[in-house]
This record gives structure tokens, sequence and C-alpha cells, in this order.
């Protein structure tokens, strides 16, 4: 029978992980409660789920994890409401409710043969991690080129995924750039705005495609950078999150002109949205 699709399953909390040292953002690992449910959710990198904290409501969030890691799902959210905070509070252990796997996702068939720059900012990597996974995973790595991947933040402490960043530096099918926004102490890798170091590496725009996901600002600065480098509105891929709410294209909380982020997107071309109105 299929999951009604208002009607979240439930699993539960194993690992309530703070990744950052400002303490804002916690990574969540959740474990199937039964295979049926496993089996029944079934994602790609770039999807999104709503997440139910029992009691406080329910918010969306990008899945972290890549399909290839069975058994589990991870979201990594920042505390800014009512609903992350109550996912923030929660001891491991704690059952919550998740409505999904919702939205598009990263085309991944398109992107076979091809190289990849992956390009994000701050706790928005969360599906790009998802998609970096996928991609160096054993049974799919073969079916893309060079993976380059470009990620920020202000400083070093709000980095995502430190232990997994440099496993990524020392293995050799994954080229990893990370750079912080101003000098820190003890830090020996690239400093400046990720616009500036992605014009500085300067990853080729020949059979390659680049997914582009932060915040607003970088995303701005960056496409230019990217236009300038020879690659085209086709070649460009990001991922939106604008007020999204039910996840089903209902409420209507979060259209840009006649398409719905939470629907049609949240993965979109730069050549899709060039033909919409500029809400986003």
């Amino acid at each position: 029978m299929e999951q009604n699709p208002y009607i979240p399953i439930t699993m539960k909390l194993i690992k309530n992980l703070c990744e950052t040292e400002d303490k804002l953002v916690n990574t969540f690992t959740l474990e199937f409660l039964s295979k049926e449910d496993e089996e029944n959710f079934k994602y790609m990198p770039g999807q999104f789920a709503e997440l139910s904290a029992y009691g406080h409501g329910e918010a969306p969030f990008g899945i972290a994890t890549s399909p290839t890691e069975p058994g589990i799902i991870k979201f990594s959210v920042a505390k800014v409401g009512c609903v992350s905070n109550a996912l923030h509070l929660m001891e491991e252990g704690t059952m919550v409710g998740v409505r999904g796997p919702m939205g598009n996702y990263y085309p991944m068939e398109t992107f076979k043969g091809k190289n990849l720059v992956i390009i994000g900012g701050g706790f928005a990597f969360t599906t790009l991690r998802s998609m970096a996974v996928y991609m160096l995973d054993e049974k799919h790595r073969a079916d893309y080129g060079d993976i380059t991947v470009i990620y920020g933040a202000r400083n070093p402490g709000l980095l995502l995924y430190k232990e997994e960043l440099a496993a990524w530096e020392a293995n050799p099918n994954i080229n990893l750039i990370t750079t912080i926004d101003r000098p820190a102490d003890g830090w020996n890798k690239h400093v400046g705005f990720i616009p500036t170091v992605v014009g500085e590496v300067a990853p080729s725009a020949v059979d390659t495609y680049a997914v582009v996901c932060g915040p607003p600002v970088m995303i701005k600065y960056t496409l230019p950078v990217l236009e300038k480098l020879g690659f085209t509105p086709e070649q460009i891929y990001t991922s939106l999150e604008m007020r999204m709410k039910c996840g089903l294209g209902i409420c209507g909380r979060c259209n840009i002109g006649p398409k719905y982020v939470c629907k049609d997107g949240p993965v979109f071309s730069m050549a899709e949205l060039k033909e919409l109105p500029s809400e986003y």
C-alpha cells in the first residue's frame, strides 16, 4: 500500500551530534524502525523531508545522507525556530516523525560521464554531501568524471562533517578545496570568500556541471564567476529553500511564478530559473 504523504513514519534518533563551535548546527542520525519503512523511503541526493518534533510541529530539511548509506537518514539542522530548537534538545532514543522523501533531486543520470564541481557554503552543504557520497560509492564512482568540492564557512569551527572532510582530503577520488572568510590561527588552506576561491582555482567548464548551494548572497556572486569560466546556465544547478511548509505543493507558500519549490524543485538549473520571476 502506498504511504499516505500526510502521515509521517516514526524513526528513532540514535545520534544527536553538535557540528559547529557556535552550537547552532546539529546533525541528527535517524534509524528506521522497520525494513518496510526503509524500503518505502526511496530517495536520491537533493531531496528533502519534513521532520516532526512531536508536540512542536514539523519543518522541511534537506537529506544529508546518500541512499548508499542503508538503515539511516541524517539531517543537519540549524537552530532557528520552534521545531529546530526542539530537535536540538532531543535526547538520543527519542522518536521523531519523518514525511518524505519530497521534491526532485540532482540529475545524477544527466551528470554521468561528466566532471562535477560542487560548491557549498555553511550549513547548506547537506544535500551536496549526499551527492558527493553517492558518487564516491564504489557502485557509482566509475559513472562520473573528476569530482571537485569547494566548501567554505566563516571560520574553521563552522565547517560541517569535519572528520569526513579530512578523509576526503586523503582520498584520490575527490579534490577537496576548503576555505574560510578570514585568516585564523592554525589554518593553512584557502582564505577568501567562495566566489573568489572559485575564480582562483578556475575549474574547467569543459564536460563539467557545477552544483551550487549556500546562502543567497554566496550564490549571487558565485554565478557570474562560473559564467566567466564558461559555464552555461544549462551546466549550473542549485537547490532552493524558500518558505516551504507542506512539502506537497498544496499550501502555496513556496511558489516562484508557476513553480513550487517543494514540488517542482528544490533542484533547478539556472536555465530554468532564468525563465522565472526573480523572487528567489
